[in-house]
């Protein structure tokens, strides 16, 4: 027997384990740089398994690092397990899946990994609903010893490759003088004011702005009473695009617009970026048709991407290494991420079989990666002209 075949009769065989694991980060979700539970949880089964975990790598308290211990060479392969819940909702974008998915695989390859070549990691990686947790492993040089990174996501859809959009996030506020509305306005000089000039210039420029890419925001302090002139107000604002420098460039039409607004109003401006920003990603062709050949095979083939685009810190990733980022359809109808049907949808009978496929999947292709040298020699070769492409 093969030993794909072996390593998926492995998988197999953990299916309760995982999806106890699966639904047990459901019930329990956590928000982006809290998951102390769930990076324990994973820990632990890795560390059953002979895996060498150090945890509260990069600074990041809920991070984590798993070497299996046998190490040759070969491609370094790192596998990514996301964790993090969303404010009010919970696990509405199935993180809770991705864990399982990445630990499954890492456990399904661990026991044939005597007979392998080249090295295979668990990143534990948190925050990415709006944390940047990759990225600032990234800054901390947790994948200077990565050749490829991957990870799947669940959807609505089985889809190999898709593209997603580079995200800057900012918070603009300004100071005025309060004084009264009424009596003396005169006195008085009206951040509110400089808060909705700011939105009407946006308006004015975004019927020019390229199809796929996004100004928008909401109103965080509009100040504490109508008789009073607001001397604070704020607002958030996204702005995303299909180009890393074209996100860039809309920042700064943003700041234009936020300069022109505190300088008709008087108010003085704060302009800050918050968090860290995210690139668009430019995930490998090479590992998405292994993907695509490998969920097929398991009944789950691909289908085109349909649908607005969103954003993650995997995006920065692929500009650093090689990096798989499918998706693996968990429902029978569209249905949201970020939504309470999804939520639901995270911990359903479409669910787990979703889970196992996709897990073996992704050992599949460290399978690939180690024994075809063809194979990892065209992802490299790949990747390289991708970074010299246009960001």
């Amino acid at each position: 027997m093969e030993v794909k075949e072996r390593v998926w009769q492995h998988i197999d065989s953990l299916g309760d384990n995982l999806w106890e694991l699966a639904v047990r980060i459901h019930e329990t979700p956590e928000l982006p740089f809290e998951e102390h539970k769930a990076a324990a949880w994973l820990s632990e089964m890795l560390k059953e398994e002979r895996f060498e975990v150090e945890q509260g790598v990069g600074g990041l308290p809920t991070a984590f690092r798993a070497i299996h211990p046998i190490k040759r060479a070969g491609a370094r392969v790192a596998i990514l397990a996301e964790y993090d819940a969303i404010p009010e909702l919970g696990h509405a974008c199935g993180h809770n899946l991705i864990a399982a998915i990445a630990v499954g695989a890492s456990l399904g390859l661990a026991p044939f990994k005597e007979e392998l070549p080249g090295s295979l990691i668990v990143l534990g990686t948190p925050a990415e609903e709006g944390g940047g947790g990759k990225i600032i492993l990234l800054e901390a040089g947790l994948f200077q010893d990565v050749d490829v990174a991957m990870m799947i996501h669940p959807g609505d859809q089985t889809w190999a490759r898709r593209e997603y959009l580079a995200l800057t996030e900012v918070e603009i506020s300004f100071q005025g003088k309060a004084a009264h509305a009424s009596s003396k306005p005169e006195e008085g000089v009206n951040a509110l004011d400089a808060v909705i000039q700011t939105f009407v210039s946006i308006n004015a420029f975004r019927p020019c702005i390229k199809d796929g890419a996004y100004v928008y925001g909401i109103i965080t302090d509009g100040g504490q009473k109508p008789n009073t002139i607001p001397e604070h107000a704020a607002g958030r604002f996204q702005i995303r695009a299909q180009e890393n420098e074209y996100c860039e460039m809309l920042l700064e039409k943003l700041r234009h617009c936020a300069e022109g607004a505190a300088l008709a109003t008087g108010a003085d401006l704060s302009f800050r970026k918050v968090g860290h920003p995210y690139k668009a990603m430019a995930a490998s062709h090479c590992l998405a048709r292994g993907f695509a050949r490998h969920i097929g095979d398991l009944g789950y083939p691909v289908e085109e991407p349909t649908g607005g685009m969103a954003s993650t810190d995997m995006g920065n990733v692929s500009w650093e290494v090689p990096v798989l980022h499918p998706h693996i359809g968990i429902t029978d109808a569209p249905t949201a991420l970020h939504s309470r049907a999804f939520v639901e949808a995270s911990r359903s009978e479409l669910a787990r079989p979703a889970m196992l496929a996709a897990a073996k999947a992704l050992a599949a292709i460290c399978l690939d990666l180690w024994t075809n040298p063809n194979f990892y020699q065209e992802v490299k070769e790949e990747f390289v002209q991708l970074r010299s492409a246009p960001a």
